[in-house]
């Protein structure tokens, strides 16, 4: 099954597919994602032991947010499998880089991130935060305040290109012109 434009439902893996703007997808990030750190109200996820050794809460868009309401809960962590929680995620790119016939890398899914969101005009800040990047030795960014909230309509945004890209949600309305005759 193709979700998101990444074949993936099989691999139990789409949400982290879905946010590559969780820090680093091994059991010690995005993929150890625990369900006590989604918080399905305040719609917002936290990733612990991230890269920076910083705790990254990020909002959810509603897509992932209801993409993660609805998955099956077969442990503690949200990627979890049949087979026990998804430790190295190798495999499960590797089958779905086969798949799909498009070669890639976890890292890769983080410069597309990168490159999208900068391309959709979002502040660099605000992609700096979304990144979970350190804006330390920058004079400026150290007078910012960046909110979760204050993210969320970018990560909207970001989520709906994706979407739109993928084919999940139509780019366009298709109106039908009938010629007069």
């Amino acid at each position: 099954m193709v979700e998101g434009g990444v074949v993936a439902s099989q691999y139990r893996v789409p949400g982290l597919l879905h946010n590559p703007a969780t820090d680093r997808p091994t059991q010690g990030g995005s993929a150890g994602l625990a369900w006590a750190d989604v918080d399905f109200t305040a719609r917002t996820l936290t990733v612990h032991n991230t890269k920076n050794h910083s705790s990254h809460t990020l909002p959810m868009g509603s897509y992932l947010a209801q993409l993660l309401s609805t998955r099956e809960r077969l442990g503690d962590t949200v990627f979890t499998s049949t087979h026990g929680q998804i430790g190295n995620l190798r495999y499960s790119l590797e089958n779905i880089a086969r798949t799909s016939g498009v070669k890639f890398m976890a890292h890769d899914l983080r410069r597309t991130f990168a490159t999208i969101t900068e391309s959709l005009d979002i502040p660099a800040y605000a992609l700096k935060r979304l990144m979970n990047h350190k804006i330390q030795g920058d004079v400026t960014g150290g007078y910012l305040v960046i909110t979760t909230e204050r993210l969320r309509a970018p990560m909207e945004k970001i989520e709906d290109y994706v979407l739109k890209a993928a084919g999940v949600r139509p780019s366009a309305d298709i109106v039908s012109l009938d010629r007069a005759l």
